[in-house]
């Protein structure tokens, strides 16, 4: 049963996305699309001409697509944190029916998360075809960037699926994309290098669990690159912050949702 019940939660969550989708293919297909040829291909023509005031010892198009591929399981993993969970224990309240049965709430969580883990498995790879396709990095590279990426993802859905168990409104959702994932994709090291940013925030971007989804997906598909593009860090070190940030959200998920269905 302690197998059987999470199993049980991944196919309901299996079940209800056959129906709905549709509602995701713009974030799924559209937005890589859309990313790498306005910045990747048009922006990028200025960098790799040396337009700025430096240039990139590879073509800018390889370095965005590199950080836009955990960057976009950031936000697929957060979305999947927020407002799905918010209905379950507000607007549906499918929740409580759940852990009516013997499914409790840790199942319910540990069936959430696995679910988003194939989800965000589905629309990086579909990124990852789509960086093959505009010549960013080639096919097979770019694959060893997906699990990682599904890695940061997952970070982000147990952090915000916590988070989201604190609060009483949407209002809170909002706050927390405006003001916190929206900068994260500008300072973790996604359109630039970190080694860019003032002095003073520098020292902030290995705190974010972005810029280490960052790192460890650039040094695996471009494994040649080197500081300040990316930092000395070793790989084992960002893998190692990723899963603590994830069994710490995955406990606090739990906590807090017992806590707010109990109530």
């Amino acid at each position: 049963m302690a197998v059987a019940a999470p199993i049980r939660v991944l196919e309901a969550q299996y079940r209800t996305y056959r129906r709905t989708w549709r509602g995701s293919v713009i974030s799924t297909f559209l937005q890589p699309v859309l990313f790498l040829t306005a910045i990747g291909v048009g922006l990028g023509t200025l960098v790799d001409d040396g337009a700025g005031t430096s240039t990139l010892p590879i073509a800018y198009l390889a370095f965005l697509a590199t950080g836009i591929l955990p960057a976009t399981a950031m936000q697929t993993g957060s979305s999947d944190g927020a407002w799905p969970v918010m209905a379950g224990f507000k607007w549906r309240k499918d929740y409580y029916a759940t852990i009516a049965t013997p499914i409790t709430v840790r199942d319910l969580i540990l069936g959430r998360f696995g679910f988003a883990a194939i989800r965000l498995t589905f629309v990086l790879t579909i990124y990852t075809i789509i960086m093959a396709l505009f010549d960013a990095v080639p096919l097979w590279p770019g694959v060893l960037g997906i699990p990682p990426a599904v890695l940061t993802g997952l970070a982000f859905t147990a952090l915000v699926t916590a988070y989201t168990c604190t609060l009483e409104n949407e209002i809170g959702l909002a706050n927390l994309f405006r003001f916190g994932i929206v900068p994260l994709f500008l300072f973790s090291g996604t359109f630039f290098p970190v080694s860019q940013l003032p002095d003073w925030l520098e020292p902030l971007a290995p705190l974010t669990p972005l810029y280490h989804g960052v790192e460890l997906v650039r040094k695996l598909v471009l494994s040649d690159l080197e500081a300040p593009l990316v930092s000395s860090t070793s790989m084992w070190v960002h893998l190692a912050y990723l899963v603590v940030v994830l069994v710490i959200g995955t406990a606090l998920a739990v906590r807090f949702l017992d806590r707010k269905l109990l109530v």
